[in-house]
């Protein structure tokens, strides 16, 4: 029997369950075991991935194909990093604070790394750990957050459908129908089924 075929995506984006360390948030902060999430499962809470060549980002045809098959329009850089940064660590703290947009946020590592995480459907933190190639979508409405990892460089092309939106809405703020259209779409529907398998 052949061996189980490699996600490649594996090599630009992991994914596992953080502890309740909260020192620290440049830190993995593994669970002791670890405990780490595949990505399968981040697609059933909307969260989408790809691994793309960072290196040729200006002629790579699948890239191309992403963009133009989900609409991404807009594209521009940042760089998180102390150099590059105004006031640095005060925006790394504000980008750890936990929130949704209205619209999805899309982030292509084109060097570096750094931690983008999610809730799972039981609220638990999951911390994804994106490097260069890694490119992941987060759906409009899910709660999440962001740091750079403790080699405090990350830089990253931004996708927008039309213009940028930068708007964050701390939680709580599930009165909006971007976060109530994300808990109908993934939440509910996740959740039924996992009691009609129960019943």
């Amino acid at each position: 029997m052949g061996e189980a075929v490699k996600d490649q995506r594996e090599e630009a984006i992991i994914a596992w369950y953080l502890d309740d360390n909260e020192e620290d948030q440049k830190l993995p902060h593994h669970k002791d075991p670890k405990e780490f999430v595949s990505l399968d499962k981040l697609e059933e809470l909307g969260v989408l991935s790809w691994r793309l060549d960072a290196d040729n980002y200006e002629t790579d045809e699948e890239l191309k194909k992403i963009r133009e098959s989900r609409g991404y329009s807009y594209m521009d850089f940042c760089e998180v990093c102390p150099e590059k940064l105004p006031n640095y660590e005060a925006k790394v703290k504000m980008f750890f604070e936990e929130h949704l947009h209205i619209d999805e946020e899309i982030r292509y590592c084109l060097a570096g790394s750094g931690y983008f995480d999610v809730r799972d459907l039981n609220d638990v933190w999951i911390r994804v750990w994106v490097k260069k190639g890694g490119l992941i979508v987060f759906p409009a409405g899910i709660y999440h957050r962001f740091t750079v990892d403790s080699d405090n460089y990350m830089k990253a092309m931004r996708l927008f459908v039309g213009g940028p939106v930068w708007t964050a809405y701390n939680r709580p703020h599930d009165h909006l129908p971007a976060r109530k259209a994300y808990v109908d779409k993934f939440v509910k529907v996740i959740g039924d089924r996992t009691i009609d398998a129960s019943a």
